[in-house]
């Protein structure tokens, strides 16, 4: 039998991807009419990139990054693919740069607990990190897009 516990962190999870679904929307108002691969550049701050990666009629799997250049080394980090369910208004991540998506991450430990902890770091870095984008001005508005056909796809 599961524990309280386990349900407890379910709905808490489900809290943070809608949270962060609309902390999404505020980073892209437009977010389901931007071009494949948009990026805001800023004076001063590492440029950030937003690759939609497939469109749906009620989700989108994007991939959001910062772009960090150091001695003619190109890096895209955290590079985070997130599946967007436009129907539902939430979000919920599938990886990163450093974590494998979930599936693998967790083959070793198959258990809901196992699962739910697992989601729950990568959906509340997104949290943080979407906190730390918006506070510090990013916004994919139309006025500050480029549309960056050089932009790899990180994840396939």
């Amino acid at each position: 039998m599961l524990s309280l516990s386990i349900f407890n962190k379910s709905f808490c999870l489900q809290t943070l991807c809608e949270s962060n679904y609309c902390k999404l929307l505020q980073l892209a108002p437009n977010l389901t009419e931007l071009p494949e691969t948009t990026t805001f550049l800023s004076d001063g701050k590492p440029s950030l990139h937003l690759k939609i990666l497939n469109r749906s009629p009620f989700t989108l799997t994007a991939e959001l990054s910062h772009c960090f250049s150091h001695e003619n080394e190109i890096k895209f980090e955290p590079a985070v693919k997130i599946q967007i369910y436009l129907d539902s208004k939430s979000t919920e991540v599938l990886r990163d740069h450093i974590r494998p998506h979930a599936a693998q991450g967790i083959k070793d430990f198959p258990n809901p607990k196992a699962v739910m902890d697992y989601k729950w770091t990568q959906n509340y870095f997104l949290e943080r990190w979407l906190d730390h984008c918006l506070q510090i001005g990013y916004q994919f508005t139309n006025s500050e897009i480029s549309e960056d056909k050089k932009h790899p796809v990180i994840f396939e």
